[in-house]
């Protein structure tokens, strides 16, 4: 990727005004967040060592660069969208980004939605852990009625006769 070229990040910068710098190690991510847009671009870019390097010691214990390299390959990008962020600044030990990762694989358009974790470590911010984030469940605001209750319009018929006839 040219560093002319707009950060595959969206952050609105170009590459090298982004995260070239922090993926070549010319400079440190400033926050939490600027070492998660560093992340996703290295996957963009492809990048596997910088996010083995970015990351705790024990989260490089466990990497697997083998399946982190066919992911990276594997998918078409679309861009990074950072949901919130919480701590994680110039004077923060921690901090924490939500996200949401598009890309397309196998055809299909996929949001990878993550809460992740980072800490500083000797001055620099690595990744710890992540949690990823599943849709909600639909709720219901009142209770379900049964065929034999009551109907809720007040008849005094059974839902069944009633409101519930033709469902």
């Amino acid at each position: 990727m040219e560093s002319t070229d707009e950060c595959p990040c969206k952050s609105g910068k170009t590459f090298g005004e982004c995260c070239g710098p922090v993926i070549s190690g010319e400079r440190k991510a400033s926050t939490a967040e600027a070492l998660m847009r560093a992340r996703y671009s290295s996957y963009v870019t492809g990048d596997i060592e910088f996010l083995k390097t970015s990351a705790t010691k024990e989260v490089q214990e466990e990497f697997d660069e083998a399946s982190s390299r066919a992911w990276s390959k594997a998918a078409d990008w679309h861009g990074l969208e950072i949901i919130r962020t919480e701590a994680g600044q110039a004077g923060d030990e921690e901090g924490v980004v939500e996200f949401r990762a598009l890309y397309t694989a196998n055809g299909e358009f996929c949001n990878h939605h993550e809460v992740s974790r980072f800490v500083r470590e000797r001055g620099d911010w690595k990744f710890a852990d992540g949690e990823l984030v599943g849709e909600k469940p639909v709720v219901r605001e009142s209770p379900k009625v049964g065929r034999n209750d009551p109907c809720p319009c007040g008849s005094g018929k059974k839902y069944k006769k009633c409101c519930g006839k033709d469902k």
